[in-house]
């Protein structure tokens, strides 16, 4: 009996008891399913937040305040606001070889209105000039401020898409050379962001209201120190230098002390160090959640198993009769083998639709981006019936070692 032969008659198995076949094949659909759905989400998501981060470039540096454990008498910490404007200016001057940009960062929390009418929850930064490109915040309408403004701590703003829907209901309301209130500061509308949409985190880049750093430090917040100073390597190559510099020059003139980097009152993280952890982090999950869906694939091989099983009890007397008439047991082994191969395969096929067309609905629903790779379609398919090989074996070889005379007289 030739391959073909042996699928028609499986086939035929398979279809006379169609209820028990599709309960059977659940357990694959659902684990098939579930590793596509799954895979395709998580793997959507590390691309939606590598293409975010690289959207801010990949030459960035972030040089930041942080809490160092600092010896005074004893063990303790305490909160460091150690980044001063100075130091911006000391790294863009020092250091022009390997770095083409710098702008110090104030940020904190604001109160923005437009009248009587709140937008809560808006970021309120305060930068330089550069911070346009530095950060990659193009001006779409109006201009950014400049560095006249910047010196003279003027009272202007340039604003994003979501804080001007915040304040009156459409995003597409011009509101240059209006005046908005920052803490109950005056500042004049000059300029309106390009849209970036969600962030890597889901943050909205949107909404948010830049000025001064400057008017920032001293209108708004009332301080002399920075959160931040952001830097741009004149290429991704020199990033590691101009890490390296700038590490060393901070540690001079803040007149730190070994060990470090424990005592440093600063860190300096790199754009390329963040998506790489954001990757890392994202394909750890879809890893668990694939091997989530994996276990709910091995549970459906196990009803594979079961049912045949079952169908090799049942229709002991059928084979039997096939061996009394010449069958081998090569024969029936192929023929159960066939049997769990299809099923596990069918319910591949159907899962692999549930699947895609599953993450395409989520994504739209959620607005969630999503990434169906065809490999990890095909592997699915082949996953499964794998598993139908694999749980199919035991019953097939019971069946194919039947002895012919004990078959015939079972009832």
């Amino acid at each position: 009996m030739n391959i073909w032969e042996s699928v028609k008659i499986a086939l035929r198995a398979l279809r006379s008891n169609k209820m028990r076949t599709i309960l059977t094949m659940l357990g694959i659909i659902i684990g098939v399913g579930a590793v596509i759905a799954m895979v395709s989400i998580g793997q959507g998501a590390a691309a939606k937040i590598k293409q975010q981060f690289e959207s801010m470039g990949t030459n960035l540096l972030t040089l930041r305040t942080g809490n160092a454990k600092i010896r005074m008498g004893g063990n303790g910490s305490s909160q460091v606001t150690s980044l001063v404007i100075e130091d911006s200016k000391v790294i863009a001057q020092r250091f022009k070889d390997t770095i083409s940009m710098v702008s110090p960062v104030s940020r904190g929390s604001a109160d923005v209105k437009l009248g009587d009418k709140p937008a809560p929850g808006t970021s309120v930064i305060g930068g330089t000039p550069e911070y346009e490109t530095v950060a990659k915040y193009p001006v779409e309408e109006g201009r950014f401020f400049s560095q006249q403004e910047e010196d003279g701590r003027a009272r202007v703003a340039v604003i994003g898409r979501s804080t001007i829907e915040n304040l009156t209901g459409d995003r597409e309301t011009n509101l240059i050379n209006q005046d908005i209130l920052i803490n109950r500061t005056s500042f004049k509308v000059v300029g309106i962001f390009k849209e970036k949409g969600a962030g890597a985190f889901g943050q909205d880049q949107d909404d948010l209201v830049i000025i001064p750093c400057s008017t920032a430090m001293r209108r708004v917040y009332n301080r002399t120190w920075l959160n931040e100073i952001d830097v741009s390597a004149r290429t991704p190559a020199d990033m590691d230098l101009a890490t390296e510099q700038i590490v060393n020059l901070m540690r001079d003139r803040h007149k730190l002390r070994p060990p470090f980097p424990d005592n440093d009152d600063f860190n300096v993280r790199s754009q390329a160090q963040i998506v790489q952890a954001s990757a890392e982090s994202s394909q750890t999950m879809t890893s668990l959640l694939g091997g989530i869906a994996l276990v709910s694939l091995m549970v459906g091989g196990i009803g594979i198993m079961n049912i045949m099983l079952v169908s090799v009890t049942e229709r002991t007397r059928e084979i039997g009769i096939r061996k009394a008439v010449g069958a081998t047991s090569q024969n029936i082994l192929i023929q159960f083998l066939i049997e769990a191969v299809t099923i596990a395969t069918l319910g591949g096929g159907i899962g692999v639709a549930l699947g895609v067309g599953g993450s395409e609905v989520l994504g739209k629903l959620l607005h969630w981006n999503v990434l169906i790779q065809p490999p990890v379609v095909l592997l699915s398919v082949a996953v499964s019936a794998a598993v139908g090989i694999f749980f199919g074996i035991y019953p097939a070889r019971k069946a194919a070692q039947l002895n012919p005379i004990d078959a015939l007289r079972f009832e």
